[in-house]
């Protein structure tokens, strides 16, 4: 069956991308950037509800304090990547809600006066945004590194000391370098992940 995507875009985006490993040193502009954001912005969330927050690590200064709290060879590999993104949870996305959801507006306090409920349908809604986030990365022509392998509670004491984000996962991002792909692992078919009822 035919896809509404062309075979080229299907490659881009899904049949030929990998995680990178490696980056060549040519840099990722905040125009880059931005233009990643604005294709993929309208991802599905609750309620409009967008608790994804996109922080670039670009000085010196504050990769090292990133790479302080990452496992293994996740820090190399951060050091030498164009830019590195964190993406966290705004634990306050609700405030923005009466105009992001202009026809309930009373909706934050209807169901998000509870930290413990913001944070479970933050981090939900976040997911779904860093998925997106990542396709649109591969869209631009960039590879993606995603990583969960840091102490989270570490970076957001390091970046976000008020306790109003929290972290969830950093992406590697630029051009691919040399050896920057691993052999494909293999995924489950259709009919193992699929049921019919």
């Amino acid at each position: 069956m035919s896809l509404a995507l062309d075979a080229t875009a299907q490659d881009l985006l899904f049949r030929e991308a990998h995680t990178a490993s490696t980056f060549t040193d040519e840099p990722v502009t905040d125009e880059q950037v931005q233009a990643i954001y604005d294709l993929v912005k309208n991802a599905p969330t609750a309620f409009n509800q967008s608790p994804l927050r996109i922080t670039l690590v670009r000085s010196e200064e504050a990769r090292r304090r990133l790479v302080k709290h990452a496992m293994g060879a996740n820090g190399p590999k951060t050091l030498t990547a164009p830019l590195t993104v964190v993406l966290s949870v705004d634990l306050d996305f609700h405030e923005k809600l009466p105009r992001l959801f202009p026809h309930a507006p009373d909706i934050k306090d209807a169901f998000f006066s509870e930290l413990a409920t913001r944070e479970a349908a933050g981090t939900q809604n976040a997911t779904l945004q860093a998925g997106y986030f990542i396709l649109g990365i591969r869209a631009a022509g960039l590879a993606a590194g995603p990583m969960t392998g840091f102490d989270f509670t570490g970076i957001d004491k390091e970046f976000f000391g008020d306790g109003k984000q929290k972290s969830f996962l950093v992406i590697n991002l630029g051009k691919p370098g040399t050896d920057a792909f691993s052999p494909r692992s293999p995924r489950l078919e259709f009919d193992e992940a699929a049921t019919t009822v």
